[in-house]
């Protein structure tokens, strides 16, 4: 635990390896891309040039890797002029000043949807997102509140805002860019890092922005400027114009993303890991309890030799020995999950301790999910592995096709979903669109990578021996008595749930912000720790759910503890439903489809990995327990 904390601490500062600092001199431009135009409200982002901006004279996209194309990330470069340490006061971006822009009716009329619906641009320099300041006062004492305000940064800047039912476009751009000066030898010429990258949008109207023949302006008094409306009715005139100021600054290159990142909400999630070990000691006592004096004095009866009479009437889950290991229905569709599960917790372990240790920091734009996908791809070998084992041990025989199984149920599934998901964002023109081409790619990477390593593990893994069972398994069945209404799978889902979401749901809060509301995710030493959390509370939940299974004489325990394991993702669900109706403002058909998809998706792969984590927790004990005790 120590160990995981200064981790999680040595991650503040951490820059990504591999990634070199740009040094520029006096007066080296500074290039400014844009990135895309993105809202909460619609969930859908956009190029930047699907709006009337300024263009440049060649415009040119930057080669992007699987995560960035995922994520709706179309890379341009701008028309805007940005020169190390070179200061700007107001320049007119594009046309002559005597002859300002024109938009047409209906570009007039998609700027004014765009505001309406809220949407943000996103700029980058030198790899460094724009970052609106917010500066407002906390809840402090009255004489502190005089002295200081509390900052807060809001990525991108703001497309505009309304007024009544005016549309106002921001259409001045104040950058202001922090460079942190480098030390350099007495003779050589000073080389400067940029560290921090702010913008003050502002709504000046054509009239106010004085502009001369050399595409210089001057900016009108705060108090006498009226800003820029947007009439969707009728063409609008305008000027988009920039201004650019330099600050020197502490910061140093290696924590220019703290400002970003900054981990305002720590004391939350220190609540949310104390709150979640002591759920995992509450259980662990329990646990240990049931464990230690139950069982131990179930195993001392059912070992005494003495008395035959009281053998005779043994009860309880010794009775069910010559079933309890009985193959399940549908061996083969159950092994396929629980290996897809071990692709998934495999793939989910590795990439969260990686980012942990720093190395898939947002600054390396895309790498989380482009390592995500090909690790699950190559993680196919130990889902496939562990697939075949297991349905080796459920008396299959049918090897190929269990492998094939294996290899395309849940990866289907989420093709599938996610091609109908693609085909509406398509629909929208949306840079959220997956490419054609990409689409191809992935389905190679499934059916070229991914399948052939199932079939290899699912090979290696149905040959090996099956895991020993260490009691005989009955010909005919035993007949199961009622059983009584708690022991219903229904209510055993809803109560073996709940305490491994209670464990995690503040961490929810966050990752939901982070995919819904555009905001970073870098709190991955925090997430680390409730994923083992998370890990232990399954395991031990469904270890008390199979005992109380087994001493009611219910043998049918396989399909039930991996159903029941994953009751978390039912209040994943529920929450999901929770955050959509009290934290977003949608109400367009096409983005609620598309949370509602994309939440199906992730409710599916939790429940996979959770019962996954469930079923081999509740294997073992079954195999432990049974193994203890003496069976004529």
């Amino acid at each position: 635990m120590l160990v995981l904390l200064l981790l999680l601490h040595g991650t503040d500062s951490f820059y990504v390896p591999g990634v070199a600092p740009i040094n520029f001199h006096h007066n080296d431009p500074v290039e400014i891309k844009a990135v895309k135009l993105t809202s909460s409200r619609t969930q859908l982002p956009y190029e930047y040039y699907s709006l009337p901006f300024c263009q440049p004279t060649k415009i040119t996209y930057k080669a992007e890797n699987l995560g960035e194309v995922l994520r709706g990330d179309r890379i341009v470069n701008t028309p805007f002029q940005v020169s190390m340490n070179m200061e700007k006061k107001c320049e007119v971006l594009c046309n002559l000043p005597n002859k300002p822009v024109t938009l047409t009716v209906e570009q007039s009329k998609l700027i004014a949807e765009r505001i309406r619906e809220d949407y943000y641009v996103h700029l980058i320099a030198d790899n460094l997102p724009v970052a609106t300041r917010l500066e407002f006062y906390s809840n402090r004492e009255e004489e502190e509140k005089k002295k200081e305000k509390d900052v807060q940064f809001e990525h991108g800047y703001r497309l505009g805002f309304m007024d009544g039912n005016k549309f106002y476009l921001h259409n001045h751009l104040s950058f202001i860019l922090y460079y942190h000066r480098e030390d350099v030898e007495e003779n050589q010429e000073p080389t400067y890092r940029v560290v921090r990258f702010e913008v003050i949008p502002q709504s000046i109207k054509l009239e106010d922005l004085k502009a001369d023949e050399k595409s210089m302006c001057t900016l009108p008094e705060a108090t006498g400027s009226a800003p820029q409306e947007i009439d969707p009715s009728k063409e609008n005139q305008l000027l988009f114009t920039y201004s650019v100021h330099w600050e020197e600054s502490d910061i140093k290159w290696a924590s220019r993303w703290d400002t970003y990142l900054t981990m305002s909400d720590v004391q939350i999630h220190w609540f949310s890991i104390i709150n979640s070990v002591v759920v995992v000691f509450f259980l662990s006592g329990i646990l240990s309890m049931i464990i230690i004096r139950t069982l131990r004095k179930d195993i001392a009866n059912y070992n005494k030799e003495d008395d035959i009479e009281d053998t005779m009437e043994e009860s309880g889950w010794k009775l069910v020995h010559g079933d309890v290991f009985r193959p399940p229905q549908y061996p083969m569709i159950l092994s396929s999950l629980l290996g897809s599960g071990i692709q998934l917790f495999c793939m989910i372990l590795i990439v969260i301790f990686v980012a942990m240790l720093g190395m898939l920091s947002p600054s390396s734009r895309g790498a989380l999910m482009t390592t995500a996908c090909f690790l699950f791809m190559f993680m196919g070998v130990f889902g496939g592995f562990f697939a075949g084992r297991l349905y080796r041990t459920l008396k299959g025989h049918r090897w190929k096709k269990g492998a094939f199984c294996t290899a395309t149920l849940y990866p289907g599934v989420v093709f599938g979903i996610c091609f109908v998901l693609n085909c509406f964002i398509w629909g929208k023109h949306s840079s959220g669109a997956v490419p054609f081409p990409t689409m191809v790619a992935l389905l190679c990477m499934w059916f070229g990578i991914s399948l052939p390593l199932v079939y290899l593990g699912y090979y290696f893994g149905f040959r090996k021996q099956p895991y020993d069972n260490p009691v005989r398994t009955n010909q005919i069945p035993r007949q199961i008595p009622e059983q009584r209404w708690y022991m219903n799978k229904f209510v055993g889902i809803l109560m073996a749930g709940i305490l491994p979401f209670g464990a995690m749901f503040i961490e929810l809060f966050f990752i939901f912000s982070a995919i819904w509301e555009n905001q970073f995710y870098y709190l991955f030493g925090f997430l680390f720790l409730v994923f083992i959390i998370l890990v232990v509370s399954c395991s031990q939940i469904s270890i008390v759910m199979v005992y109380f299974q087994l001493c009611a004489e219910d043998y049918r325990w396989w399909w039930r503890t991996f159903l029941v394991s994953g009751g978390s993702a039912f209040y994943v669900l529920i929450y999901a439903i929770f955050y959509f109706v009290n934290k977003l403002d949608i109400v367009e058909f096409i983005p609620s489809l598309l949370y509602f998809g994309y939440t199906a998706l992730m409710v599916l792969s939790f429940w996979l990995l959770t019962g996954t984590i469930g079923f081999y927790a509740a294997y073992m004990f079954v195999r432990k327990i049974y193994a203890a005790v003496k069976i004529d």
